[in-house]
């Protein structure tokens, strides 16, 4: 088992390996982090590990009154996520790798990141200034049929790109590119599809490619036919993420 500790970045949103993560960083507990990354030399990759938050806050609270009046403003590294914050997040996550993070003139952070390798979450230390976590990598399997299985999800994720495009009375190129590899495949399209957050968490740790196809190949399905038969999409996100100050 190979494991890694590693900076911890909680998120109200799952990161898939491949993908781009912009952030806009401005808790002091998280700039504390990114000036630590930047004393890393440029020639080694600044990882930090993306967990989607189980039961907390993406920002702590910043003053009395967020909700409870009485209270006091959280403050420390895990302010937000409770007494053990292990419980507080997804057990599987992603290493992301900072290709850019510019500090502005405000002290405030901006941060070009992508994820790379999906990671276990073993335990979680907060005796810092920010979270940090052991964790182990997980390596990604194919599985059976994965190559067959991707193509079938392409074909339906296209149709649902225009179904989508319809419901939301916008246009999408039917002309790019999508890869043929079924791991990219698999999670360029988990993480394009309009799902909340525990769905793609479970597509994040499906315990390989072809598991994670044929999950998205019934969800595309599903979601295909209900898009037809709607005027307009609800906009689940509103109900079901916290706010954030972001």
């Amino acid at each position: 088992m190979t494991t890694v500790r590693l900076p911890l970045f909680p998120l109200n949103s799952v990161l898939f390996p491949g993908l781009v993560l912009p952030l806009n960083v401005f808790e002091e507990r998280y700039r504390a982090m990114l000036r630590d990354l930047l004393k890393t030399p440029e020639d080694e990759p600044r990882r930090f590990a993306v967990v989607a938050i189980r039961d907390g806050h993406e920002v702590a609270p910043s003053a009395p009154g967020m909700p409870d009046p009485t209270a006091l403003p959280a403050r420390g590294p895990a302010a937000g996520f409770g007494p053990d914050p292990l419980r507080a997040f997804h057990g599987v996550g992603c290493v992301a790798d900072a290709a850019t993070i510019r500090e502005q003139s405000d002290g405030t952070f901006e941060v070009l990141a992508t994820g790379t390798t999906r990671v276990r979450l073993l335990s979680v230390d907060a005796s810092g200034p920010y979270l940090t976590a052991e964790l182990e990598e997980l390596a990604e399997e194919p599985g059976d049929d994965a190559g067959a299985l991707a193509e079938d999800v392409l074909r339906s994720f296209r149709r649902y790109q225009k179904r989508l495009a319809g419901a939301r009375e916008r246009s999408l190129s039917s002309g790019a590119e999508l890869p043929d590899d079924p791991g990219v495949v698999s999670y360029l399209v988990a993480a394009a599809m309009v799902h909340d957050t525990p769905t793609k968490q479970r597509l994040l740790q499906a315990p390989d490619t072809a598991s994670r196809l044929r999950d998205e190949l019934r969800l595309l399905r599903a979601e295909t036919s209900i898009i037809r038969s709607l005027p307009s999409l609800p906009a689940f996100e509103l109900t079901r993420t916290p706010t954030s100050l972001n």
